[in-house]
């Protein structure tokens, strides 16, 4: 791996991982006499930044949860539960994002998608567990 990769590779993953992907796509092209399955190589790695990506929309999508039943939910418990969940999703987070940091690009992004269907989750639980706005249980 040339010195430019190996800093990307520890720099930012994710990015490193898009550019080894167009690498080997570029490579399969030159029709080398190598016995490696170019095609499939190339399509894993990319989707190893591609689950970095995902994993980074799931954890933002645990924290707008939780966020969302400490604003809305008349119970006590379990309140510290969802403080102690979104303090270890937003350190994972910025671990993701240490590592990966052309991520940040897309947070604003993944916020705005996760937002709608958080939302419409959040309401549906709190349904089931009876605590909608308004009801003063006590749990």
């Amino acid at each position: 791996m040339s010195g430019n990769a190996a800093r990307l590779y520890e720099e930012d993953f994710v990015r490193w991982t898009e550019e080894q992907a167009a690498a080997l796509r570029q490579a399969a092209g030159l029709a080398t006499n190598l016995p490696l399955d170019w095609a499939n190589l190339a399509e894993e790695i990319d989707s190893l930044g591609r689950s970095q990506s995902r994993e980074l929309g799931s954890r933002i999508a645990v924290v707008i949860e939780h966020l969302i039943k400490l604003e809305t939910s008349p119970a006590i418990e379990p309140r510290s539960g969802w403080i102690d969940t979104i303090g270890r999703e937003r350190r994972d987070i910025e671990d993701l994002l240490n590592d990966s940091p052309s991520l940040r690009s897309g947070v604003a992004g993944m916020i705005a998608r996760e937002m709608p269907r958080t939302i419409r989750l959040v309401a549906r639980s709190l349904r089931n567990r009876g605590d909608e706005p308004g009801d003063d249980r006590q749990d």
